[in-house]
Order: structure tokens, then sequence, then C-alpha cells
């Protein structure tokens, strides 16, 4: 028997190893992002740990969940959020398969982002802990950028 639950588990493992659960956490993320553009308040936040810590564009933008929540709810209840639409998403998954880490591009207002998230297995839930969103600008446009940053 317990050589049965031996060769059970080995096998589990390698099918981790081998079909680490992308569709599955491209579908949460994805959901999270189009909660935030449909302002649904308890989905979005729903989807975050407790540990949940976002990194903003602004040089004083790093939130807790209860931070950002606090933040955030007068846009939700004004009936919009933020509409990021990701694409190019790339996945890296722990050796335990219980976090994965993703860098995505997203197409905003902003003329296009790029954010970095971790997610958890939490309790047999995956939980997004960590979102870092950043505004690119190209090389040849730095001096400029650093310009504007200086008037403020």
């Amino acid at each position: 028997m317990s050589m049965k639950i031996g060769i059970l588990t080995l096998l589990i493992g390698f099918t981790f190893t081998k079909n680490p659960p992308v569709a599955e956490l491209d579908t949460l993320v994805n959901q999270w992002h189009v909660d935030a553009a449909q302002a649904n308040f308890d989905a979005y936040f729903g989807f975050m740990s407790d540990s949940f810590v976002f990194i903003g564009t602004a040089p004083n933008e790093r939130w807790t969940k209860n931070e950002f929540a606090a933040f955030s709810k007068p846009y939700f209840d004004k009936g919009k959020a933020w509409d990021f639409k990701p694409s190019n998403r790339k996945w890296n998954f722990s050796k335990d398969g219980k976090t994965a880490w993703f860098d995505e591009e997203l197409d905003t207002w902003m003329l296009g982002c790029r954010a970095t998230g971790v997610v958890e297995k939490i309790k047999g839930t995956w939980k997004i802990s960590h979102y870092d969103l950043h505004v690119l600008i190209e090389n040849e446009k730095m001096t400029d950028f650093l310009k504007l940053r200086k008037l403020n």
C-alpha cells in the first residue's frame, strides 16, 4: 500500500512539473483585470492575499491590501476603476508548485505599461500577493523624462 502511495505521489509531482496551471492562472489574473475595469470591488480585492502589496507608478505608491482598498474604493464606487488589457504574460513556478510569478504587458491610458506579480496557493486557492506596475520609457527618451521629474 505504501508503495502505491509513493508511486502516486511521484506521478502527481511529475504531472505538475510537466503541466503547470498556466491556463488557470491566466484566467484568474485576466478576470482580476476585468474586475477592476467593471468596478467589481469585492471580486478584485477578494483575489488578493491578506499580505498583498501593490506597487504603483508614483514614487510613494506602495500599498498594503487594506491601504490599496481604501485608496481605490472611491474609484470603484464611481463604477469604473482602471482598465488594463494584459498581453504577453510569462509565468515561472516554484519547485513545489505553490508559488508562481509573472510579468505582463498592459495596454493602458498611460501608453503601455509592464507589470510583475506573484500568486500563491493558499489553503488550496490561488491568491495574488504582489503586483508591481511600471510605466515604460524608451532608453533614448530617458534624459527628457528625467528633466520632467526634476520639474516636480
